[in-house]
């Protein structure tokens, strides 16, 4: 059997250094370039620069006429948008209908608007203010103006600005991919469980939480207890081209918790084995020879969300080229507001509740951020995702606090 290589820091390693080391564990993906329609959800690999300038001439930003000179003024045409405009330059006294986002021709001073305008027998009037209702080529964006710094995410707004500055496609960095492999006999994955027997509370979550993180889950298995499944799984990844594989249970060191022993078998370099926090000790990271990272969660659903938030979400932020955001508040001090939706801010806030530290592990401990106070809500167990759904951040409570500045992760919002 191969002996396992490990990091320095692998025994009971604490909460901080496990997410460094998971960071520092993953290689940024290669960008890509993808259409606009296959864009969504990756990170730009480089500035989105204007390729034309916005508006990409003088155009009318109402509907009415284009007057050149003082007025009255002499109806000589009619103008619409998406035409080429008006050959010649207006002369004094001239003025032609125009449309909004018509472009307007040379020597017009201003847009009248119809509402404004007093219009008949081939003549217009009304007031009309020098270089009113023009829109300037290149006001709201100039030609090759950088818009946004790569590392932005692909949203679908984005998409529409990166189309109106004329790109068909776009350089990005593409979301990892994830295998999920559910094992243990006693899970059932629909229905009520039976006499010794559990519903699958994790598989659930976790498509939700790498998809915030800015991975995609591209496989999940569910697979028996057992070394043999489990090897036979790991040493071809489902899924081709995973980048990460998330064993769901297994990596603790019971007699049916085979994930050490066939990471061993299979020559993995562990890089975390175990971590100093509380729920989610048992947790692991390893990468197999071939390449793709193994993220070990514990079974109890709880702990399970601890580790994937200490492990899997750091390592697919680094992946996606996504920045991490490393943040720390007072617990005795102003909550910010929540963040963007795909970007786990830390904060702080006033805890309205007594919370207990432990004496040598880090605590994540749920709270609800609310009139600038951070609540803890209880139903923290491991083995219950009662608080954290209750909850909207985790407390991260250092070995020892008594008072003093702790990082609030926020938890994935709703939709």
């Amino acid at each position: 059997m191969t002996v396992v290589r490990h990091h320095p820091e692998v025994d009971a390693m604490s909460w901080e250094a496990a997410r460094r080391v998971a960071a520092g564990s993953a290689r940024p993906l290669a960008a890509v370039p993808v259409p606009l329609a296959e864009a969504l959800g990756g990170r730009l690999a480089e500035p989105l620069r204007a390729l034309v300038a916005v508006p990409g001439a003088d155009v009318s930003a109402m509907d009415g006429y284009a007057v050149a000179g003082a007025g009255p003024w002499r109806l000589v045409g009619r103008v619409l948008a998406g035409e080429a405009g008006r050959p010649g330059e207006l002369r004094a006294g001239e003025a032609v209908e125009i449309a909004t986002g018509a472009p307007v021709p040379a020597g017009a001073a201003a847009v009248l608007p119809y509402e404004r305008a007093a219009a008949g027998a081939g003549r217009v009037d009304g007031p009309a203010e020098p270089g009113r209702h023009i829109r300037r080529r290149g006001e709201d964006i100039p030609e090759g103006a950088v818009v946004l710094e790569a590392g932005a995410a692909v949203t679908p707004v984005v998409l529409g600005l990166a189309a109106a500055l004329g790109h068909d496609d776009l350089l990005v960095r593409p979301r990892p991919a994830v295998t999920v492999l559910v094992t243990g006999d006693e899970v059932v994955h629909k229905g009520l469980p039976g006499p010794g027997r559990v519903r699958d509370a994790i598989g659930p979550f976790l498509p939700g939480l790498v998809e915030w993180a800015g991975g995609r889950v591209a496989d999940v298995l569910h697979l028996p207890d057992g070394p043999a499944p489990l090897r036979a799984a790991l040493a071809v990844p489902p899924g081709e081209g995973s980048d990460v594989v998330v064993v769901c249970g297994a990596s603790s060191k019971g007699p049916a918790d085979h994930l050490r022993a066939v990471l061993g078998g299979l020559g993995a370099d562990v890089l975390v084995d175990g971590v100093a926090v509380r729920p989610g000790h048992p947790q692991a990271l390893a990468r197999l020879p071939r390449g793709p990272l193994v993220v070990g969660l514990p079974g109890n659903p709880f702990a399970a969300l601890g580790a994937a938030l200490t492990l899997l979400v750091p390592i697919l932020r680094a992946s996606a080229g996504t920045p991490v955001v490393p943040g720390a508040g007072t617990l005795l001090g102003p909550v910010p507001g929540a963040g963007a939706l795909s970007e786990p801010v830390p904060g702080a806030g006033t805890l309205s509740g007594p919370v207990r530290a432990h004496p040598r592990d880090t605590r994540l401990v749920p709270v609800r951020r609310s009139a600038g106070a951070a609540v803890p809500v209880g139903h923290d167990r491991p083995g219950s995702l009662w608080g954290a759904a209750l909850a909207d951040a985790l407390a991260v409570v250092p070995p020892g606090w008594s008072g003093g500045r702790v990082e609030l992760i926020e938890l994935p919002p709703g939709v």
